[in-house]
């Protein structure tokens, strides 16, 4: 399944492709969230527990950001520094 949120998929055609067993849990959530993402013009950041007993983030993209928690915990320890090269090196970013 594509970025089906695009191509005029509104809410109760998602649901009804769900309940069809069309598509998956994950696919309706990564289209109804790419649907909000496209009707607000914001960005909703959530988590969930991924089928690996990972912890997914989705919103920043069209497709979900998955690391296992011991992941997420280094990067958060990190984000100082991250925010560091971000600064040192703004110019040089393309931003959306």
């Amino acid at each position: 399944m594509s970025g089906a949120a695009s191509a005029g998929n509104s809410r109760k055609e998602i649901l009804a492709k769900l309940m069809a067993g069309q598509i998956s849990e994950d696919q309706a959530d990564e289209l109804l969230a790419a649907l909000e993402n496209t009707t607000t013009g914001r960005h909703h950041l959530y988590c969930k527990v991924s089928a690996k007993q990972a912890l997914s983030l989705y919103g920043l993209q069209r497709m979900p950001v998955t690391l296992y928690v011991q992941q997420w915990e280094s990067l958060i320890k990190f984000v100082p520094e991250l925010q560091k090269f971000i600064d040192a090196n703004g110019p040089k970013f393309k931003r959306k």
